[in-house]
């Protein structure tokens, strides 16, 4: 099946890579089937969650692990319920990234990460209830601190 993308152009599919968020995406609740999308090569540190029904809806994503290593929440049981989710090996957690034309001010949410139940294709965004956590986070910034405290060595994915 072929679909438009907004970065992409026309993309192939299969229709079974589709992931249906039966609520939506906050402020786009009317959108609920989305494939993953990414440079095809394993090298961007970035995907694209992109709208099966509206190509100019797309979210660049990223895992927050990779710049954020000492994130952490708790699941919502309801929603651990409602996407089949039975253990982490099919659980993919990612942030909506923000990429402004200084890329220095790149972001990423924390407050609201996209949950994913790969295996299910289900997928759901979840409020974290926890004030440390903003839906602006400065990528840099980031970086930098988790280097700082000694949670990782050597490069980042970004």
């Amino acid at each position: 099946m072929e679909i438009l993308s907004r970065d992409y152009g026309t993309v192939d599919i299969e229709e079974s890579s589709i992931i249906r968020f039966d609520d939506g995406i906050i402020g786009f609740e009317d959108y609920r089937e989305y494939v993953l999308l990414d440079d095809g090569k394993g090298q961007s540190p970035f995907r694209c969650l992109q709208s099966v029904q509206n190509r100019d809806l797309a979210f660049i994503l990223l895992d927050p692990f990779n710049i954020k290593p000492d994130y952490e929440f708790v699941l919502d049981d309801e929603l651990t319920e409602r996407l089949s989710i039975d253990g982490r090996e099919d659980l993919v957690v990612l942030a909506i990234v923000v990429i402004p034309d200084d890329v220095k001010m790149m972001s990423f949410n924390l407050k609201a990460p996209i949950i994913i139940n790969a295996a299910a294709k289900k997928g759901a965004q979840q409020i974290v209830d926890n004030g440390e956590y903003g839906v602006r986070h400065y990528v840099f910034d980031e970086i930098e601190r988790a280097r700082r405290m000694g949670l990782y060595e050597g490069q980042t994915a970004v």
